[in-house]
């Protein structure tokens, strides 16, 4: 069961890695974008969704309300699930210059992709993946 689950998340992020298209980026995965003051994570999807995929939302929702509740509730923090499927989905991934599903940080006007850790982390090992938000969120407050 276990060669099954790895054998998953390794197509999953190998099918990512073909779809992800992100301009002006650096060594670290950043890039320039016009957002300030706030962090804002994305969740790029599509409307077909296996275990990895829905738990990449769930662990990194969760992360965000238990970590920081209260710039979560203020909106200091903020969250979509997007489906690349629809309209809005769309529109919003082209403005950030991405193609497939995506989880991406944009703090103080940069752009942090972790799809990597988030595919290979939130089945097998979530607080690998909560570690990692918390690493690049906590940034901005440290």
């Amino acid at each position: 069961m276990k060669k099954l689950s790895y054998f998953i998340t390794l197509i999953c992020l190998i099918s990512l890695s073909s779809g992800i298209n992100a301009q002006s980026t650096n060594n670290d995965g950043e890039s320039s974008v016009k957002e300030t003051n706030k962090v804002k994570v994305y969740y790029f999807h599509n409307t077909r969704r296996c275990a990895t995929c829905n738990a990449v939302e769930e662990v990194t929702l969760e992360t965000l309300k238990e970590s920081y509740p209260d710039q979560f509730a203020s909106g200091e923090i903020t969250f979509e699930s997007l489906n690349l499927e629809e309209d809005e989905g769309e529109n919003i991934a082209r403005k950030l210059n991405l193609s497939g599903q995506t989880l991406l940080l944009v703090i103080n006007g940069k752009k942090k992709d972790l799809t990597n850790e988030a595919f290979m982390y939130a089945k097998s090992s979530p607080d690998k993946l909560k570690k990692k938000i918390n690493k690049v969120v906590g940034s901005l407050y440290n």
